[in-house]
Parts: structure tokens; C-alpha cells; sequence
């Protein structure tokens, strides 16, 4: 939970307790910080809505495919609420065959506060992959500004493949049996990139066609179609972490019918392998470095006083020697395993549970470690797995263990404690031999309405420099927020940005060159 001075913003489901279980799935990367829903006006709820029938004017050539309507009703988790209505929209699975096999996708909807005031449609997308929109619009109200909620239609959904639409399941047993996502010699390597073609046929089998057609260029257009069954002829949104993709493909798409578009946290698509591996390294290392200054300025840090780098390097050099072990499970911990559970505390700068993870572990006494292996679900045959998404966004080719070596010794030059970013080698791990169908390229938005990128400096997920790379590919069009501190995500950090993003998505007012918010107080 963060709290500011005048509003507090609450993770849903649990806080950060829940995000940090997340953050150690392999089926979502982050948890949500700020969530969005729609509700049609009243007079569309409990009523099934056809395309061009909606709350704006009817949109010209909208999409085609599935049955063009929503069918609306109360939502199972609040069902006594009498504005918020839940949904499904039946879509193509290939939308290069539109009259081909189709899926339902879920949605949630959340009207206006003062209908009056109105200005359109706000789509949300919490990213991930796997992280449920519809979840996040059940919980907007605690979010949100009350201007923006004021102001706004509220749409969340869960992209195709995941939570309610239909997510891919894979064999609880095979997921299991994942092999280490560092392997130590030529073997091991190539038994890894064995097992990830089995996966890939056990998840297609068990899931169907829609295996497939998971990646964010579908979902922008999933997105459109939602646009068309409202019959709203543009939408604002609030794109965050992984979601930015899919506001970087809806505005690639469909330009003309952007009104307003922030990316939160955002991704650099257009970064090859190299890159990918060393921005995420430095990132990850600058910020080891904000959490070894807070340490030598706070007395609270239980490492205050120490030579932080000089510990860290010594418990590298034990999981090294197979002699680092979490005395909570009894298991040793490699090198990875221990940038890891660190990685999730860069998330929310969460520096004293770091500095009491780092110290346990020092000391051989119990930690609380977030594991980055796949959470399975030992309660049933099937284990629902969404990673397949970014797979088949990002292309990540490493020709063998030769080549894999070299990516995490360029790793190791930009982050010299850390050694690699744990979010691009656990990547690079999972998509090994995969095909991408939506690879990375330049940013091509031809959109005429202004667009807000906000990033914190010192981000683990989406480093900073890469904030800087997609604004630049945005040309006039983008405008960059820095946030001067340090976690994933932050618009609901500080007073100054919640006020950046709720001007501009309400007034399009964009920032001048150099804007910027101070950090938030650790």
C-alpha cells in the first residue's frame, strides 16, 4: 500500500503481500499499483450492448469477427454493487481469420461518478503478462483519482489467454519438473531448450488454437473490438509495465482513435538481445546502489554501519561455492536464486526487508525468499501459465550455452554485484527456442494526440533509458514524466505524479521538456 497526502492507493487483493507472491510467479512479473474498469451509463447496465450501440457515437469500420456484442451482468465478486457490471465479448481467436474459431474475452465495467462531466472511455491494462484487468476495474475506486473517476467510464479486461478468458494451462507435472533457468555447462543448456519445446506442445494441446495468437498485437486489437461494441469512436488509457505494449500496438493500429494513451513503466520494444540483457543489468545494479545509500543514511537499515557491496559479494560467493542456504526449506541457493529475491525487493524499494533478507542469510537464519521457478498448482492436473505471451512478443535468440554465457558476461560487466538483470535471464531462459510472431521494431505512431511516458529513474522492470529511447521513437508526439525514484510503477507514488497523469488524461496538457517529480520519502 502506498499512502500520500491526500489519497491512499491500495494494491487489490491483498497489498503487497499479494504482489510480492506474484512477483515470485512465473505467471505475472508484477502486481498492480493502480486499476481502471468501465461501466456503460446506467441505462446500458444488465443489457446486452451491439456494436455501434454504445455510449458515444458509433465509430466507423469497427471490427469484425465474434458477435460484436457484450452481454452484461452483475459481477460474481461484487454483486450487490449496482454500478460495475461484468462481461464477455466473443472474439476471433486469428484475427487474420476473422470468421474463424473464436473465444469469449472478459471485461469489467465502471460508469462515470458524475455522468454530467463525462469524457469518454479510460482502458486499463495491469500487464504481466497474466495480470487480470478485470480484477483491477472491481477495485478502481481505491486506485484512482476521484477526478479521474469522476470524469471517466472506467473498462478493464483480461487479455485473451489469461484469468477469465480463457487462460492457457499446461501439465501441473511437466510445469514442475522445470529445469534451472541458469544452466552450468553445454548439457544442461541444451536439456533446458528440450524441455521448452515439451512445454510448448503440452500448453498448445491442452489450450487449443488460441496458444498461439497471445501476443500484444492481438490484444490491441481485442482492445479495438471493445471500442467498437461500446460504440465509442476513441478511448483514453492508463497502460502500465507489460500493458504499455499493447498501447504501443493499439496506437501503431489504430492512431486516429487514440484520445489519450499514458505508458506507465514502459517497455522498450525495440531492444535486440544485447540490449535487452545489458539495460536490465545496469538498472537493476544502479538501484542495488539507492538501496546501499538508504542503508548508510538509515539506522533502521539492520546493515547500517557495514560495507553493504562487500556482504552481498560474499553471499555471491557462497551460493558460487554451493554453501549459501535458506535455512527456511533447507535448499542451496545459486547466485541467480539470490538476484532474484533481491530483484523483487527493488519493486517498492522495499529496503528494509531487503536489509533483513541479506542479513539472515549472512547469518544461516531463516529468510523470506520469492522464488523465481513456476508456481504450480499440486491441486490439480492443469496449472494455468501465462508467460507464452511475452514469447511470442519478444524475440530473445541465443544460439547455445557459448552465446548464452556471453549475454550474462555483458550482464556482468554493467552490474558487477548483481551480476544480470534477473528479469531478462529468467526471460531469456523461458523463451529459449521459441519464434516470436510480434518481434521487436521501432515504434511507427502515427497518432495525432499528444502521449505521456512516465518512468521512474530507477526501475528494475522497465529501466529508465529505455523510457528515454521510446519517447524518442514517439518523435513530437511523446512527452516524458521522470520519476526521481526508485520501483516499478508511478503514477501513485506522489502528489506530483498523480497530478501529471490526471491532467493529461483529463485536459491532454502535457508536461515541458525536463519535467520531473521528486522521490517519494523510503
Amino acid at each position: 500500500m502506498l499512502t500520500t497526502k491526500s489519497t491512499t492507493f491500495r494494491h487489490p487483493r491483498g497489498g503487497a503481500r499479494r504482489r510480492r507472491r506474484l512477483l515470485g510467479s512465473l505467471s505475472a512479473v508484477v502486481a498492480v499499483l493502480v486499476a481502471l474498469s468501465l461501466n456503460a451509463p446506467p441505462s446500458l447496465a444488465g443489457t446486452t450492448t451491439p456494436a455501434g450501440g454504445g455510449t458515444g457515437p458509433v465509430a466507423a469500420n469497427t471490427a469484425s469477427g465474434g458477435n460484436g456484442r457484450i452481454d452484461w451482468q452483475a459481477c460474481p465478486e461484487q454483486p450487490d454493487d449496482p454500478g460495475t457490471r461484468c462481461g464477455t465479448l466473443r472474439l476471433p481467436v486469428d484475427w487474420a481469420r476473422p470468421g474463424g474459431e473464436t473465444f469469449q474475452l472478459a471485461l469489467a465495467r465502471r460508469p462515470a461518478t458524475d455522468p454530467a462531466a463525462r469524457i469518454g472511455v479510460l482502458v486499463f491494462n495491469p500487464g504481466g503478462p497474466g495480470l487480470s484487468g478485470v480484477d483491477v476495474a472491481l477495485t478502481a475506486a481505491s486506485q484512482l483519482g476521484p477526478d479521474v473517476l469522476r470524469r471517466f467510464d472506467i473498462v478493464g479486461f483480461d487479455p485473451r489467454g489469461t484469468v477469465r478468458s480463457e487462460p492457457v494451462r499446461c501439465s501441473s507435472a511437466l510445469l514442475g519438473r522445470h529445469p534451472s533457468l541458469t544452466p552450468a555447462n553445454a548439457a544442461e543448456f541444451e536439456r533446458l531448450r528440450t524441455y521448452n519445446s515439451q512445454l510448448r506442445d503440452d500448453c498448445r494441446a491442452r489450450s487449443g488454437p488460441l496458444f498461439d495468437h497471445l501476443d500484444s498485437v492481438s490484444v490491441a486489437r481485442d482492445t479495438d473490438a471493445i471500442r467498437a461494441a461500446l460504440g465509442e469512436r476513441q478511448l483514453s488509457f492508463y497502460q502500465w509495465s507489460y500493458g504499455t505494449l499493447i498501447g504501443q500496438s493499439y496506437a501503431e493500429l489504430f492512431p486516429d482513435r487514440v484520445r489519450a494513451l499514458v505508458m506507465d513503466s514502459v517497455m522498450d520494444h525495440s531492444q535486440g538481445v544485447r540490449e535487452y540483457f545489458r539495460s536490465g543489468a545496469a538498472s537493476n545494479e544502479a538501484l542495488f546502489h539507492e538501496f546501499v545509500k538508504w542503508c548508510q543514511r538509515s539506522p533502521g537499515c539492520a546493515l547500517h554501519g557495514r560495507d553493504v557491496p562487500a556482504l552481498y559479494d560474499r553471499l555471491v560467493r557462497r551460493a558460487d561455492a554451493g554453501t549459501l542456504v535458506d535455512a527456511a526449506t533447507g535448499t542451496t541457493l545459486t547466485w541467480f536464486e539470490l538476484g532474484f529475491a533481491t530483484f523483487v525487493n527493488f519493486f517498492d524499494a522495499t529496503w528494509a526487508d531487503l536489509a533483513n533478507m541479506l542479513l539472515a542469510l549472512e547469518r544461516g537464519e531463516p529468510a523470506s525468499l520469492a522464488s523465481p521457478m513456476v508456481p504450480v498448482d499440486g491441486d490439480t492436473d492443469l496449472t494455468e501459465y501465462a508467460l507464452p505471451a511475452f514469447c511470442q512478443d519478444w524475440s530473445l535468440p541465443i544460439d547455445g550455452f557459448a552465446d548464452w554465457n556471453r549475454y550474462l558476461e555483458l550482464s556482468r560487466a554493467a552490474a558487477p554485484h548483481l551480476r544480470a538483470s534477473p528479469l531478462a535471464v529468467r526471460f531469456g531462459a523461458i523463451c529459449l527456442g521459441w519464434t516470436a510472431t510480434n518481434p521487436q521494431h521501432q515504434l511507427r505512431v502515427r497518432t495525432s494526440a499528444p502521449l505521456l511516458v512516465l518512468n521512474g529513474r530507477y526501475d528494475p522492470a522497465t529501466p529508465y533509458d529505455g523510457a528515454q529511447r521510446v519517447v524518442r521513437q514517439l518523435g513530437g508526439r511523446g512527452h516524458l514524466v521522470t520519476y526521481e525514484g526508485s520501483g516499478h510503477a508511478s503514477y501513485p507514488r506522489t502528489e506530483c505524479t498523480r497530478r501529471q497523469v490526471e491532467r493529461y488524461l483529463i485536459t491532454r496538457t502535457t508536461p515541458p521538456v525536463g519535467a520531473s517529480c521528486p522521490a517519494a520519502p523510503v
